[in-house]
């Protein structure tokens, strides 16, 4: 069926890529399509590129790296990618830098995810938490006094707080301390942080005290291991999942996740072809390896904006937490 796929948008377009003299060519002669940054988007990405080398039979190869979103875009933004991953809109800083070096993008959402709260499956003292507790935890004020976990609410025990969560460069991590902290980047820096998730899913694993947070594509995996946490945003717990996150109930975690496509790279044949594919199969893909697809109508209206050719972002560098997706697409994006 895939295969019928990619025949079906334009194979031949493919083959004329793989000789096209402004494609990038590997030592044996296949055109290659690099794809870097967010951690978070970086499964859905990597199974889409996998089905769509497949169908293409070994005519194109897809690259996908791992640098964070903050790193994938300043590989994007000196030209030295065709598409990054993100898991939060392109920021000001990072415009400026595309602007100087003569870049411009398109920007397309691709699915959901969830930020999941996790806690040690040994925690007996927590099964839910409020956004107003995560800020004492995390903000900046919170480094190297709030240290115990009685500090935050004194029936808590008085043990060691360890946590565990993004790193700086992690779009992850830009997002999560704007919805609990109330802006971008503002945290303390006393904890484990990494762009890699699976190094915070293993520290919570190993240590009763642990809290941290990850994609849930990243705790689905290990739900005996972890134990997910309800957030409370002052209206009720709600639990992490694709339900709640489709009807707008997972607040302020939930976001959306978007791949940006180079301009001048879009106009060669197999990028064409990929993001197509991406737009088109990877609402599938997307299930497949635990993310949450958008709405049907969702990845139709983001296909047409990769096919008008409409350059820049609907956000203006501002972060912004908790939109619908369909408010997204509505949006005129602007370079």
């Amino acid at each position: 069926m895939m295969t019928r796929f990619f025949m079906g948008i334009g194979f031949a377009s493919l083959l004329i890529a793989a000789v096209a003299p402004d494609a990038p060519l590997p030592a044996q002669g296949k055109p290659i399509i690099k794809i870097d940054g967010s951690s978070t988007v970086y499964p859905v990405t990597e199974a889409v590129a996998e089905e769509f080398q497949k169908a293409a039979k070994g005519a194109v190869r897809v690259t996908v790296g791992i640098s964070g979103t903050g790193g994938g875009f300043k590989k994007f933004c000196r030209g030295e990618i065709d598409i990054a991953d993100a898991s939060r809109p392109i920021l000001k800083e990072e415009i400026e830098l595309c602007r100087a070096n003569g870049i411009k993008y398109i920007e397309l959402p691709v699915a959901y995810d969830a930020l999941t709260v996790v806690v040690n499956p040994h925690n007996t003292w927590l099964n839910s938490i409020s956004v107003a507790d995560l800020k004492k935890m995390w903000e900046p004020a919170a480094q190297g006094t709030v240290t115990r976990w009685n500090q935050i609410r004194p029936e808590w025990p008085n043990t060691s707080l360890v946590l565990f969560g993004a790193g700086s460069d992690s779009g992850t991590f830009d997002y999560f301390t704007e919805a609990v902290v109330g802006k971008a980047k503002a945290s303390r820096g006393d904890y484990t942080g990494s762009e890699d998730d699976n190094v915070l899913v293993q520290g919570v694993e190993a240590n009763k005290n642990a809290l941290g947070y990850i994609p849930f594509a990243y705790y689905a995996p290990h739900a005996k291991r972890l134990k997910p946490l309800p957030i409370d945003n002052g209206h009720g717990s709600v639990a992490p999942s694709v339900e709640n996150v489709l009807k707008g109930a997972y607040a302020p975690l939930s976001r959306p996740l978007f791949i940006y496509v180079k301009d001048s790279s879009a106009k060669r044949g197999e990028i064409k072809e990929f993001v197509e594919f991406y737009l088109t199969q990877g609402a599938k893909l997307a299930e497949e390896v635990r993310y949450i697809p958008l709405p049907e109508g969702a990845y139709r209206i983001a296909l047409q904006r990769f096919r008008d050719g409409r350059l820049g972002s609907g956000f203006g560098g501002t972060p912004e937490v908790g939109l619908p997706i369909d408010d997204i697409l509505k949006r005129d994006p602007k370079l």
